[in-house]
C-alpha cells in the first residue's frame, strides 16, 4: 500500500522560510503527479502546488505563486515545497497527495488525488 510521509512542518515567524518534504513508500513511476494541499482552521482544504512527475511541469495556487516552489527528487521518491515570505494566512495543515492518472493541471479544480499523507502542521506567527 502506498504511503506518503510528510515532514518539515513547525513554527516560523512571518517573513520566514520553511521546506516541507514528502517521501513516497513506492517508486514514483506509479504516479503521474504529486503535490500539496492545505487546510487552515475552520476552512476548506485547498490546492497549493503540484508537479507532473515525468514532465516536471508545475502548477500553483494564485495565493502562493512567487513565494512557494515545488520540486522533486526522483532517486529519493520525494517532493519538496520550499516556502518563502511566509504569512500568517499560510498557517495550516499541509497534506501531500499523489495521483496515478491526473497530469496535475486539474488539481486546482476540485480534483481529488488517489493517495494522501497524514499531514504536517505549519504555524506562521505574526
Amino acid at each position: 500500500q502506498v504511503q506518503l510521509v510528510e515532514s518539515g512542518g513547525g513554527l516560523v515567524q512571518a517573513g520566514g522560510s520553511l521546506r516541507l518534504s514528502c517521501a513516497a513508500s513506492e517508486r514514483t513511476f506509479k504516479f503521474n503527479s504529486m503535490g500539496w494541499f492545505r487546510q487552515a482552521p475552520g476552512k476548506d482544504r485547498e490546492f497549493v502546488a503540484n508537479i507532473n512527475w515525468s514532465s516536471g511541469d508545475t502548477y500553483y495556487a494564485d495565493s502562493v505563486k512567487g513565494r512557494f516552489t515545488i520540486s522533486r527528487d526522483n532517486a529519493k521518491n520525494t517532493i519538496y515545497l520550499q516556502k518563502n515570505s511566509l504569512k500568517p494566512e499560510d498557517t495550516a495543515v499541509y497534506y501531500c497527495a499523489a495521483d496515478q492518472w491526473s497530469d496535475g493541471s486539474d488539481w486546482g479544480r476540485s480534483y481529488v488525488p488517489d493517495y494522501w499523507g497524514k499531514g504536517t502542521l505549519v504555524t506562521v506567527s505574526s
